[in-house]
């Protein structure tokens, strides 16, 4: 059986302030704070206490770039997002260098495999044998699988 909660996060980034409410309850509404506009997040996110600016800068980041934490069903989830400014600087460089759209680019689990396999890159252990190689990666021989 799947149990997806249907309340979301509204987050108001002006006061660093979250609430849970169902997206049938009047929409995402004002902060009941500072009246400004609330974003629905999604049920996902794990927000940072208020004292935690980096945390804030990130999902700012994250948010403005227009992804959000809704999760599909089964407990699958939003997939990678960025948890500190670190990490939201790594990946708009990387969307810089390659190219890329600012929004896949804050997705991308591992900004240095991206830049070697290409954007189709994964992280080691999930997932990374597939049917299709991301172009660039040369087939690796018989001899070569067993050495190493």
């Amino acid at each position: 059986m799947c149990f997806y909660s249907r309340r979301m996060h509204f987050v108001c980034l002006v006061c660093r302030a979250a609430w849970k409410k169902t997206p049938a309850s009047g929409g995402p509404g004002r902060c009941p704070q500072c009246r400004g506009e609330l974003i629905n997040a999604g049920a996902d996110l794990a927000v940072p206490k208020r004292r935690d600016m980096a945390g804030w800068r990130a999902l700012e980041a994250v948010l403005r770039a227009g992804l959000t934490f809704h999760g599909g069903c089964c407990g699958t989830g939003p997939g990678y997002r960025p948890r500190t400014p670190r990490e939201v600087k790594d990946r708009l460089a990387l969307a810089g260098r390659t190219g890329m759209p600012v929004r896949a680019a804050l997705a991308v689990v591992d900004a240095t495999l991206t830049d070697r396999y290409g954007a189709d890159a994964r992280t080691p252990g999930r997932g990374t044998r597939s049917a299709r190689r991301p172009a660039g990666v040369p087939k690796r021989s018989r001899e070569t699988a067993r050495r190493g």
